[in-house]
């Protein structure tokens, strides 16, 4: 029995690859000859740099100005041999380093992960990507642009603030100062939505709520993304309100603009990233799992990804989550055989999240053995 263990993240308790280790502890009470493996995966957002470092890329430390000018210290990873960078915006510019107020919605800033990919062109990059998720700010990539030599101008020709709530006062942009690196490098950018940059599905109006922002403030950060969209259009040429561009804050917006950059499905670009289809190939059996296995876990997150990939090649699945609200069908629909939550084990979400680890080594032994 040769067994492919590939779970994200079970948020706010273990990270992917702790939750790794604890199903394959469940799993080998089950079948203890087994030849187990273990994958950690995620989709696109928080989690994909720990994806990388598992699949073998080296972990590199840097320190970088917070989304509220206080210092971080942010993970990030690099393969010399491809010379590909992995970075996330959830590490330099991420909510968990900023109170989610209305003041700090509209001065938060992506200033910080823009010094990650300086940080990756000093290295040799040529090839960078940035894991879009979890992000405290509404500013359209600009401070990641301005770490880079991107300056932002308002109509006395001075220095806009950083932040999203200073832009609706942008009239120009000047890019002369640009790093020149980011002519070349290729940068590929994971995102798990395809929200719009403004509107009543863009970043401000879907996103900015939870980052604190109140009705006025969501009302004024959409306004300066589509402002600084139209000085964007006119200086560059190019449209930056694509599908997907309202992800992280509309950080998408100005690295379509001034740097050659993509956007991916985040699922898809972690799993050519982790050699999934490699390591499928060798699998008897694949399990998967998160920490919540939801309605949105169907429209294309991580673990789904993986059931689908495995189901395609006649695997069979199980599925092991914190909390699991899809019935039985609609799993079955993407290969799962068996499903069975730590909730359901542990009896309540307190005593679930207080010893995880050790209800997700039980959950997956009692999955593994009611199939």
């Amino acid at each position: 029995m040769r067994i492919l263990i590939a779970p994200d993240k079970f948020k706010g308790t273990l990270s992917g690859s702790e939750a790794a280790a604890a199903m394959a502890e469940g799993a080998l009470r089950v079948y203890p000859d087994a030849v187990v493996t273990a994958v950690p995966i995620a989709d696109g957002g928080e989690g994909t740099v720990e994806a990388a470092v598992a699949a073998g890329f080296e972990e590199h430390f840097s320190s970088v100005v917070g989304p509220i000018l206080q210092p971080a210290g942010a993970v990030w990873a690099f393969a010399e041999k491809s010379r590909t960078a992995v970075i996330e915006s959830a590490q330099a510019s991420g909510t968990l380093l900023c109170p989610a107020t209305v003041e700090n919605a509209l001065r938060a800033h992506s200033y910080g992960t823009g010094q990650l990919v300086a940080a990756a062109l000093d290295a040799g990059a040529r090839e960078i990507i940035i894991g879009l998720g979890g992000s405290a700010m509404t500013d359209a990539g600009t401070g990641a642009l301005r770490a880079l030599g991107l300056k932002l101008l308002d109509a006395a020709g001075n220095l806009v603030p950083l932040g999203g709530g200073s832009l609706i006062d942008v009239v120009a942009v000047d890019a002369t100062g640009l790093d020149p690196r980011l002519a070349t490098v290729k940068i590929r950018l994971a995102l798990d939505v395809d929200n719009p940059l403004y509107g009543y599905n863009g970043a401000a109006h879907i996103f900015a709520a939870q980052k604190g922002a109140d009705a006025d403030a969501i009302e004024l950060l959409d306004a300066g993304l589509r402002n600084y969209s139209s000085v964007v259009r006119e200086a560059t040429g190019v449209d930056p309100d694509v599908p997907g561009a309202g992800a992280a804050g509309g950080f998408p917006a100005s690295f379509l603009a001034f740097a050659q950059a993509t956007t991916e499905r985040g699922f898809d670009l972690v799993a050519g990233l982790v050699g999934l289809d490699a390591q499928l190939e060798h699998s008897d059996l694949v399990i998967t799992g998160e920490g919540s296995m939801d309605a949105q876990s169907l429209s294309g997150k991580g673990p789904i990804g993986v059931a689908d990939a495995a189901h395609a090649k006649g695997i069979p699945v199980v599925v092991v989550a914190g909390r699991i609200s899809v019935t039985p069908e609609q799993l079955a629909a993407h290969g799962v055989v068996a499903a069975v939550s730590l909730l359901e084990l542990a009896g309540s979400v307190e005593a679930a999240t207080a010893e995880a680890a050790l209800h997700l080594t039980r959950a997956t032994s009692e999955a593994l053995n009611g199939f």
